[in-house]
């Protein structure tokens, strides 16, 4: 994207309103754009979005798109826009510590209940990374996992600006 945003969140088919309301809460924290990729589960004017955005809301630079298809389409074919992918799985065994964000990187999330589809996983199998967990537990809810992403990359890029 060509605005000043720190990073790009980009949840794929996101079920869950109150996820997604916390996720743009944290994004107008962060300076972030948050793309929502659909078909989404809810409307997006639902109030249980808007509850959890509380009043920040307004300030959330977001950008929708119909389908998966649209979003690959007009931001990763796009040749114009040379931009860094990173998708969270838990099918992956590269933690997402070993990457070195910058700013702009898009982070991209999966649905709550199955997470980001198979098809994308094989396709930008080098760009998949997780968070790691060593309880027992499947995930993170993903509010959490996004915000755990958005502060690990900013407090690297933080660090890069310092060096």
């Amino acid at each position: 994207m060509s605005d000043d945003s720190l990073f790009n969140i980009a949840l794929v088919q996101p079920e869950i309103p109150s996820n997604t309301g916390n996720i743009g809460r944290s994004c107008v924290a962060m300076n972030c754009h948050l793309h929502l990729i659909g078909p989404l589960g809810f409307k997006i004017d639902d109030a249980q979005v808007k509850r959890a955005g509380l009043d920040y809301w307004p300030h959330l630079k977001m950008t929708q798109y119909n389908n998966r298809q649209e979003w690959e389409t007009q931001v990763i074919d796009a040749p114009e826009k040379a931009a860094r992918f990173f998708f969270f799985t838990t099918k992956s065994t590269k933690s997402f510590f070993d990457v070195q964000f910058q700013k702009g990187d898009w982070l991209v999330f999966g649905p709550e209940t199955s997470g980001l589809p198979q098809e994308i996983l094989r396709k930008y199998a080098s760009q998949a990374v997780t968070i790691p967990m060593i309880g027992e537990t499947r995930s993170l809810n993903l509010s959490n996992a996004v915000a755990v992403a958005i502060y690990e990359s900013y407090r690297q890029v933080n660090a890069q600006a310092y060096r």
